[in-house]
């Protein structure tokens, strides 16, 4: 799949022979079979021309290196406010630092690097990072060491992704060529030196690659103790992508196709692999990169439910069994059990709006021409009122002596009184002012409650995660609330209704009943008297809940949020946009100063790699005609590397691109930034390709006369160096350019805002 650099063993196999020369075997690419072909090597590579070639290696990677940390550390300080979205990221660290429970759609293994840098500098977490601007000095936050964390991640980025070029087998303008796009974009600096999640995404995404070349490379010493160690490291650096954000699941795509072509290739008889032996090698695969990497994944989840031991604000995404698990949780101290006869106020877990009713009716019409009920508006409202009150009534009313102390169960059926119309709540077979397809809920009188209208009037109650008879308590019982008749389950959403409404929410029934935002719950029982016994409370214990049950909750609550982020956000920007760098995000403006921080990537560095990506297609295209008219352009070494090499990087970017497309959830530019880096890695390969004309593999004659090929050892780089110079001066340029958007200083003036505008970005201070 991948050629290696010099001194490092080749896809066939090495034999000591009688003489002094040399043989190297070289595998056909054109033929299935593993027997290799013979060809004495030039023994013109001396070991004194390998540790050079070696030192030339290892000082570039030094320079870059240093100048990865140089531009992403320098003045990291300013600006010394929130920024974005380190109102979210700090936020976090704070809560951890507090230990109270918090949700978040993201998995914990990012946010807890923050944590633990947090930690080490002595920060106690006081401050909650709550609007962008506020500043760090005043409040006495360690901004510059909690910045420092995805600041040294992310310039470790460029000497993995110079290292992946090496181990690849490319030359060094090539390898520099990659590293530089990376090295100098102002997309990954920006976004690696504040605090934020994706320089450790990007970081294990391109460790993973590296990783796992590393492993490939050994598929001819397979379970040695090398061989097992890079296996065993590509599932770690696989599991630290998917712990940090899901989107880390791209780079399981990447490598796992790699894993599925690698199999295949060992299925072949021709390979000489019993099946018991490919068992081995699927089942050690299987272990390496999806139990391990799981394994490593659940770890972190159990480390933030340990540290996370306290009520918090995340408590309200959670069920009450998950809530009674956390100390000082209000469940534990305020939940009462619900009697019938007592008024209640009932509220929506998602939208947090109140069960409502007033006196005034829906019109006769509704802007579509569509027929009301002109019944009474049954609504919902976000504060607290009397016209909130409902009275929890049984089917047929209780004789009055046996009326006390008895509790609501799950699976009761009820009517719901309201209290200053004295009404009682119904759905019938109207549609809704909204959804056509959905309820309208509406009240009647105590008369037509009680009489021909009584089973519309009906209502069972069914708790969330089914609970046999238990008794519905206040804020602990979380439950959906249907209509006995239709099986319509009641439910709210956030679009006001017209003037008509008072802009309060719609209710109506919902027939898809297993709708998560179906959910509602008793908030308190407004009647309840001094002298009641359910006033007094007795401290409670924290409950336990078993780690895969917390677990698997939480999954299902950060699947759900995640996919619900669908709201539209002035920068959001669609997939097809990013290569072409059509629009970045602001991150931060200073009105007095004329300081901003606009996230851009480097227009020179990204457009190149785009346009080589489309290059590459085009090679692979024409190749593929080529063949097929008998026209052989490349030679099998260049062939293979271009197919197995370079096909691996363009699958990287394919992988961590294309997916975008198909989600509806909000997106930004920087989601793009994983491809971008596999996008650098095709660049820096096609360099190489492109400007180094001379073949991977030359001709020679043996003395019996027969004709075979060799590694050419001695190939000309210099139209290598200057394609990789005159790029390198470029992306430099244009990074230099571009510098004062990405570190915030200094401010511009107008004619200098307005130059940088290349393709309308919305700069601020343009006038």
């Amino acid at each position: 799949m991948f050629e290696t650099p010099l001194g490092v063993r080749q896809r066939g196999y090495k034999k000591k022979a009688a003489s002094s020369h040399r043989y190297e075997f070289v595998s056909d690419p054109n033929s299935t079979d593993e027997s290799p072909n013979v060809a004495p090597a030039d023994c013109s590579h001396s070991t004194h021309e390998l540790v050079v070639q070696r030192r030339r290696y290892n000082s570039a990677l030094v320079l870059i290196t240093f100048l990865a940390f140089l531009t992403r550390f320098y003045n990291i300080g300013h600006p010394d406010e929130v920024v974005f979205d380190e109102v979210h990221f700090g936020k976090f660290a704070s809560y951890y630092l507090e230990r109270t429970y918090f949700f978040d759609v993201h998995p914990p293994f990012g946010k807890l690097l923050f944590a633990m840098m947090g930690w080490f500098v002595g920060y106690d977490g006081h401050f909650k990072f709550e609007n962008i601007g506020d500043s760090y000095i005043v409040n006495g936050v360690p901004y510059m060491a909690l910045r420092a964390m995805p600041a040294m991640l992310g310039a470790l980025t460029v000497p993995v992704v110079f290292l992946t070029m090496q181990e690849s087998g490319y030359s060094l303008p090539a390898t520099l060529t990659a590293a530089v796009l990376l090295l100098f974009d102002n997309a990954h600096i920006g976004q690696t030196r504040l605090i934020l999640l994706d320089a450790t995404l990007i970081l294990s995404m391109a460790s993973s690659l590296l990783c796992y070349i590393r492993f490939y490379k050994l598929r001819h010493e397979p379970f040695g103790r090398k061989w097992w160690k890079w296996l065993l490291l590509t599932g770690v650096a696989l599991s630290c992508v998917i712990s940090t954000k899901y989107v880390g699941f791209f780079t399981f795509i990447t490598i796992g196709a790699s894993v599925a072509i690698d199999l295949w290739n060992l299925l072949d008889m021709k390979r000489g692999l019993s099946l018991p032996q490919f068992a081995k090698h699927f089942v050690a695969r299987a272990f390496g990169l999806i139990v391990v990497p799981f394994l490593f994944y659940l770890f972190w989840f159990q480390v933030h439910f340990a540290i996370l031991y306290k009520s918090g604000p995340g408590d309200d995404f959670m069920s009450p069994t998950f809530q009674e698990t956390l100390a000082d949780n209000a469940l534990s101290a305020s939940s009462t059990v619900v009697h019938y006869y007592d008024t209640i106020q009932i509220r929506h877990k998602d939208t947090k709006a109140f069960l409502h009713s007033h006196s005034q009716n829906y019109p006769l019409r509704y802007e579509d021409g569509r027929i009301s009920s002109q019944g009474q508006q049954v609504t919902g409202y976000p504060f607290n009122d009397t016209n909130n009150h409902w009275v929890i009534m049984p089917p047929t009313p209780f004789a009055v002596d046996d009326r006390l102390n008895r509790p609501v169960r799950n699976g009761d059926v009820f009517k719901l009184h309201h209290v200053l119309t004295n009404t009682d709540l119904l759905s019938h077979d109207v549609a809704s002012p909204y959804y056509p397809t959905n309820q309208e809920f509406t009240t009647v009188s105590i008369d037509k409650s009680y009489g021909d209208r009584h089973n519309e009037t009906l209502f069972q109650i069914k708790f969330e995660h089914d609970k046999s008879k238990q008794a519905l308590k206040t804020l602990a019982s979380h439950f959906r609330l249907l209509h006995v008749t239709s099986r319509v389950a009641m439910w709210t959403h956030n679009k006001p209704l017209p003037e008509w409404g008072f802009k309060q929410q719609e209710i109506n029934g919902n027939k898809n009943v297993a709708q998560v935002s179906n959910i509602w719950f008793i908030e308190d029982i407004p009647s309840l008297g001094a002298g009641d016994v359910r006033t007094l409370k007795e401290p409670k214990k924290v409950k336990h809940m078993s780690f895969f049950k917390k677990y698997i909750e939480l999954q299902r609550a950060m699947f759900h949020h995640n996919n619900a982020l669908t709201s539209s956000h002035p920068y959001a920007s669609q997939p097809i946009q990013w290569p072409f760098l059509f629009r970045g995000v602001s991150f931060w403006t200073k009105n007095d100063t004329r300081e901003q921080i606009y996230f851009l990537g480097n227009p020179t560095g990204w457009w190149l790699s785009s346009a080589l990506l489309a290059v590459l297609v085009g090679i692979f295209g024409a190749d593929q005609i080529t063949q097929r008219r008998g026209i052989d352009a490349l030679d099998r070494r260049t062939r293979s590397k271009l197919y197995n090499s370079t096909g691996f990087f363009f699958l990287a970017w394919g992988s961590h691109y294309f997916p975008f497309f198909l989600m509806g959830r909000q997106l930004f530019l920087h989601h793009y930034l994983p491809a971008h880096l596999a996008s650098a890695l095709v660049t820096g390969a096609l360099v190489e390709f492109i400007f180094c004309t001379e073949p991977l593999e030359q001709e020679i004659t043996m003395p019996h006369g027969n004709k075979t090929c060799t590694a050419n050892k001695r190939r000309d780089m210099l139209g290598a160096w200057i394609a990789a110079t005159a790029i390198a001066v470029f992306v430099i340029g244009g990074f230099v350019y571009f510098a004062p958007l990405t570190y915030g200083t200094p401010g511009l003036s107008v004619e200098q805002v307005v130059a940088r505008k290349w393709l309308g970005y919305e700069l601020h201070f343009a006038k």
